[in-house]
């Protein structure tokens, strides 16, 4: 929205403001509607999005911002198979580029706000913890509470850090990638906007931890590596710590820990190993996506 607000595109901005049984996308989908028919996002697909995208183009024309609802039943799309059976609530707001400030606020992502839709269709920022719920105003036509993406530290940056590097930061997450190898740690093996720490790994066991939520994935050439960096960051208030291994790696650690009193047999248990679904995954890429599942649904539960 901030890209199109300043190259001063008009769009029809499309929200998913509730839904009620199943349906194809969930609330806070969204989409920009462009006036030639091109649209960016997505509310679901097929005739559901099509209306919309009928509904928006109409809307830029008049000015005119509206709610829409739909049962996803056979009537409705009968054409396309739409039988989902839910309802789906929206929003249409042609003016929304004219809310480029607030938009420019919320892309900044470095602390946690609310934005809100009242009851006129006026797009505002709320005050820090506070809904307009709790003001004695009618309830708002949409609420949404952005707050900064999830980091994720990667020791290590061999092939399997490589791989989801790039998978992570599509999925917004904050990639920090940690070794002490420079032919690997460097931007022709991770896309730009990775993060690179290099340094001894004292140095990069002792870097400051983020006042995000962390997520922590360790994967560097070897178990004794491994176990170094566990030591460490077992420690460290993660919100999810994952390891490559196989169960047996993680047994022998877990033995050797307990024996020299590095963490508790509770600390221990919070460690994924090995870590991601259990898709039989086979080769690099394949156990990135396992891993990347995984740290989907950590991050849903967290945020439900």
């Amino acid at each position: 929205m901030v890209e199109a607000a300043q190259q001063h595109k008009r769009f029809a901005l499309g929200i998913i403001s509730r839904i009620k049984g199943s349906t194809p996308q969930k609330k806070g989908a969204k989409a920009l509607f462009f006036p030639d028919g091109t649209m960016t996002g997505t509310l679901g697909g097929g005739c559901l999005e099509a209306e919309v995208r009928r509904r928006a183009k109409q809307a830029l024309a008049t000015g005119k911002p509206e709610t829409f609802e739909f049962t996803l039943d056979h009537n409705f799309g009968w054409d396309d198979g739409l039988i989902c059976g839910g309802k789906v609530y929206g929003l249409i707001l042609p003016a929304a580029a004219e809310a480029i400030s607030i938009w420019t606020e919320l892309a900044k992502s470095d602390k946690t706000q609310t934005w809100a839709v009242d009851e006129n269709f006026h797009i505002q920022l709320l005050d820090v913890g506070r809904s307009t719920l709790d003001v004695g105003r009618s309830p708002s036509l949409y609420e949404e509470t952005v707050s900064p993406p999830h980091a994720l530290w990667i020791a290590g940056s061999g092939h399997v850090a490589q791989a989801v590097a790039p998978l992570a930061i599509n999925l917004d997450f904050e990639v920090t990638v940690f070794d002490d190898r420079p032919e690997l740690a460097n931007y022709d093996h991770f896309p730009k906007k990775t993060k690179l720490q290099l340094g001894n790994w004292g140095e990069l066991l002792a870097v400051p931890f983020p006042t995000q939520s962390v997520f922590g994935l360790i994967a560097t050439r070897g178990h004794n590596h491994d176990a170094d960096v566990l030591a460490d960051w077992i420690h460290k208030p993660f919100a999810f710590l994952g390891m490559l291994g196989s169960s047996r790696k993680i047994r022998l650690i877990r033995d050797g820990f307990l024996q020299k009193k590095i963490a508790t047999s509770e600390q221990l248990a919070k460690v994924a190993c090995p870590v991601g679904l259990p898709i039989q995954a086979v080769g690099v890429n394949e156990i990135a996506v396992s891993i990347m599942a995984q740290l989907i649904e950590v991050r849903a539960r967290q945020l439900a």
